[in-house]
């Protein structure tokens, strides 16, 4: 068995913490202090003392669902986030953030084929990266069809914006789910979910096979037939911060957001090409 990154230790040894359920007391003390050191907004959630863990409060829910436009037009944040970089892939080449460019091939790893792969070349990306004071569920941006997903094992080093900037090939280390997705129509794109340092867990409610930061050593791959999502739908969650990167086929997206963006789920982030493409997959009728 390969020997476990440093930074997965970390964050497994943070896990245990954050899923200690502490005396009422001690749990209101962690999770007000918390709240207040981090700054999170509360508003839409229910009162800190209600969660009996750290990573309850992580996880947390929203009380009542947001509302978001229902036009099949509309290609919506699947989470809060910040845009670190968004853009145009030039061939295969994306940017992690600025100057710090990355192949998405690698970045998809070995389990796609070279075709798979190619669906986005030339298209366009958009990175979400949530910090620990965001809602850290995640959520469908567009009604679809999912065809694959692989699991990558790697490290969990930090996804904020100072480590972007300094390590190159970050996305590419990390550990991370690696979603093929169709529209309705046809086309083709990614979901990509990035694990960060402390806790490192990814979670897909419609795949419990798949468990993140343990002790595996290669990809593991999952195929479907019928599974299909809704916009809006919830399909997982972080156990605390970390980065969705959306990888689209050429002419799919027209981006209307920027890098520093700062964006809630359920806004709208790209315009989606309604055009049909040849060889479609029946898609039921939502």
């Amino acid at each position: 068995m390969n020997k476990r990154h440093i930074t997965s230790a970390i964050s497994q040894i943070f896990g245990k913490f954050a899923n200690k359920e502490f005396p009422y007391w001690l749990q209101k003390i962690i999770n007000y202090s918390y709240v207040k050191c981090m700054g999170l907004d509360m508003s839409e959630f229910h009162s800190p003392e209600t969660y009996k863990t750290l990573n309850a409060l992580f996880t947390r829910r929203l009380k009542e669902p947001r509302k978001f436009s229902l036009d099949a037009k509309d290609f919506i944040a699947p989470c809060d986030s910040l845009i670190t970089e968004c853009g145009n892939l030039v061939e295969d080449y994306s940017l992690q953030i600025k100057g710090m460019r990355y192949k998405t091939d690698d970045f998809l790893g070995k389990s796609f084929t070279q075709e798979e792969k190619s669906y986005v070349h030339n298209g366009e990306f958009i990175n979400f990266y949530l910090s620990p004071k965001d809602y850290h569920r995640y959520h469908i941006p567009i009604n679809l069809q999912v065809l694959k997903a692989v699991h990558i094992p790697g490290k969990f080093y930090p996804v904020n914006i100072p480590s972007l900037k300094k390590r190159l090939n970050l996305f590419i280390e990390n550990e991370r789910v690696v979603l093929l997705c169709q529209t309705q129509e046809g086309k083709k794109f990614y979901i990509v979910l990035v694990s960060a340092l402390n806790v490192g867990v990814m979670n897909l409610n419609f795949e419990p096979r798949i468990k993140t930061n343990r002790d595996v050593a290669n990809e593991q791959m999952y195929s479907y037939k019928n599974l299909f999502l809704d916009k809006g739908e919830e399909f997982g969650y972080f156990e605390m911060g970390s980065t969705i990167v959306v990888l689209a086929q050429k002419d799919m997206l027209e981006l209307l957001v920027k890098p520093n963006d700062v964006v809630k789920f359920g806004e709208r982030v790209a315009k989606y090409n309604l055009i049909m493409i040849p060889l479609v997959t029946n898609l039921h009728t939502h």
